[in-house]
Parts: structure tokens; sequence; C-alpha cells
């Protein structure tokens, strides 16, 4: 799993090692952080799904506010009917399950869903990320493969006026004579490193090219099965 993390809040311990062990029985399990209501510390961000259990009435507004604003699942498990309506009626984003027979299943499936919806969405948000470097990397890269033309003739233009200046070799100290060596060179070395961009381009036309006559190969063959 993603390492999604499920925050579970509760004055009764009994609550959290219900839940927490019918979750092992889960083909997917969770971390989990689980909290009494004194240890509520206010400000926990590091969770996918939240889940309060029960909870001493003073308490409710106390842990139930700020986890309602984080804009996280929220769940919340009461025992009797007058909390219950409490819950939904101030804070409507809550789902709110009864402490009945059947709720620690309702309850694994519900926040099981809202874990792997969390998850898909982080994988979706990493992608788009992803995508979005890519997508500055290739721009960058269609630039410099546009101003190629360009930078070869300023280096075509350094070569030619440094080659000929030392063509005249009584006209230069030995220094002038070494430094216009130095720039000479290094103008051969951007050179080869625009010839290896041109050399990559061509290599990535080529494998563009295979591919798509893979792919319509393939679309070929499928529509010959059919």
């Amino acid at each position: 799993m993603e390492h999604s993390t499920v925050l579970v809040i509760s004055d009764d311990v009994g609550f959290s090692r219900s839940l927490t062990a019918r979750w092992q029985a889960e083909r997917h399990v969770p971390t989990f952080t689980i909290l009494s209501g004194d240890l509520w510390p206010r400000t926990v961000e590091d969770f996918e799904v939240a889940i309060v259990g029960p909870l001493r009435r003073e308490l409710l507004s106390v842990i139930i506010e700020p986890l309602h604003s984080s804009l996280q699942p929220l769940f919340c498990v009461c025992e009797d009917a007058a909390t219950a309506k409490l819950v939904r009626e101030r804070w409507p984003r809550t789902s709110v399950l009864r402490s009945d027979e059947n709720w620690l299943d309702v309850l694994i499936m519900a926040a099981g869903e809202a874990v792997h919806r969390a998850a898909a969405e982080a994988r979706a948000r990493a992608a788009e990320q992803h995508c979005s470097s890519l997508e500055r990397q290739a721009m960058l890269g269609r630039y410099m493969l546009e101003m190629r033309h360009g930078l070869n003739n300023a280096l075509t233009s350094l070569l030619g006026n440094s080659d000929l200046l030392l063509l005249e070799p009584g006209s230069l100290s030995a220094q002038s004579r070494g430094q216009i060596e130095t720039i000479r060179n290094m103008t051969l070395r951007i050179h080869e490193v625009m010839q290896r961009f041109s050399s990559l381009e061509k290599e990535m036309n080529v494998v563009a090219l295979q591919a798509e006559r893979d792919s319509g190969k393939s679309w070929v063959a499928a529509a010959a099965g059919n």
C-alpha cells in the first residue's frame, strides 16, 4: 500500500483495538495513528482518513472541528442518536455511523474506500507533477534545438577568427596565443556537444518512428484477428 495513514481518536480503548484488529483481515492495511481524546494535539496533518470513536461530549467540538476543517475524509461513530444528530447538524461533511452490531464492517468498507481514493489522488498529483516537469524539460530541449543553427553559426565564427589569429604567430605574445588556443579548444568542445544534440534528435526520431510502425502493425493484427 502507499503508506496511507488512518488517524483514530477515541476514549474507548476497545474501540481502537477492535477497529485495527478487524482491518488486519483486509487485503490492504494502512498505518494507524491512535490517540485518546485527552492526547489530541489540535493539529495533525499527516493522515489520509480520520475516524472518531466514542468521546466525552465536551471533547466533540474540540476534536471534530479541526478535523472537519482539514477536508480529509472524516468518520464518526456515535453511541446514541442524540450525539449522531448533533454531529450531522454541526459538521455536515462528517460521515456518521451508529455503534450498532454492523458498524465495524460498514466503517471498514467505507473508510477503506476513502483510503484507496486518497492514495489514488496522491498518485494522480504525483503523476501530474512529473508530467509538468517533463513538459518543462521538453520545452527547454525544443528551445535548444531551435537555437542550434544560430549557435553553430556563432561557433563557426569563433573558430574561424581564432584560426586566423593563430596563423600570425609573430603578432601575438605567448600569453595571448595561449588564451586564443583556449578559446578555440573550448569552442570545439561546445561544437561536439551540439553535434551530440543532433545525434540524439535523430536517434529519438528513429525510435519514435519505429514505435509508430509497431503500433500500426499491432492494430492491423488486432483488426485481422477480429
